[in-house]
């Protein structure tokens, strides 16, 4: 006899997506958006695609099942920021290309709506750009983007941004080309948004585009 668990509580395999964020290298930046709402209608798992209809996350895990990678990387003003420090509330971490013009301030506006309606809530933004994470170039984002005191962007080198990459799954492809003698780096990489519990567990996956309301919503049934 089995019993049927609640969105939230069922655990999805992150490996049933892999093959779809994969696939999202392979699209320029103006496509993902489109990719995402035919995977969100075609998706060949119904498990999952019942909480896609019901506006909830894409992955999903049950309380204290999943600790979530930590890591230590610097913010915006030069400081330490890590995940461990912001232990005892909800974070988001997610995954942002600094001197993304187009999906990436999108993503940030929900996210800062998600904050205005859940202010005890963290943001941890690891940069997917090593070409970008001058200080300059965050400490723009945070005003053009009006960003919430709560957002804090975590940048590093090479190595330790390819570690936490790979820690969260998340892809990102530099589609590098010369343009008169110039190197243009596009970045390419999976729009991700985790939700880590105040004990330090992954609790959810959002793929963008998702709705600031859903977010709000899963964040505090798994603050309950």
């Amino acid at each position: 006899m089995s019993t049927e668990q609640s969105p939230l509580a069922r655990p999805h395999p992150l490996v049933r997506y892999r093959w779809a964020l994969w696939a999202l290298l392979l699209l320029s930046a103006a496509g993902i958006v489109a990719a995402l709402f035919a995977l969100r209608s075609t998706s060949p798992a119904p498990s999952a695609l019942s909480s896609f209809v019901a506006g909830g996350p894409d992955v999903s895990w049950p309380a204290r099942a999943h600790r979530a990678p930590g890591f230590r990387l610097t913010d915006q003003a030069g400081a330490p920021v890590s995940l461990a420090a912001l232990r005892g509330r909800p974070v988001i971490v997610t995954f942002i290309d600094p001197l993304c013009r187009n999906l990436c301030p999108l993503e940030a506006k929900v996210l800062n709506d998600v904050v205005h309606r859940m202010p005890n809530t963290a943001v941890l933004a690891v940069s997917v750009n090593v070409y970008g994470n001058a200080r300059a170039n965050l400490l723009q984002d945070v005003r053009k983007w009006q960003l919430v005191p709560q957002w804090r962007w975590a940048v590093g080198g090479d190595a330790q941004l390819a570690r936490v990459w790979k820690d969260y799954e998340v892809q990102v492809l530099d589609q590098r080309k010369t343009i008169a003698g110039v190197t243009v780096h596009n970045i390419v990489h999976t729009e991700a948004a985790y939700l880590v519990d105040a004990s330090g567990y992954q609790r959810a996956l959002y793929l963008y585009p998702f709705h600031a309301a859903d977010v709000e919503r899963t964040l505090r049934a798994i603050s309950d």
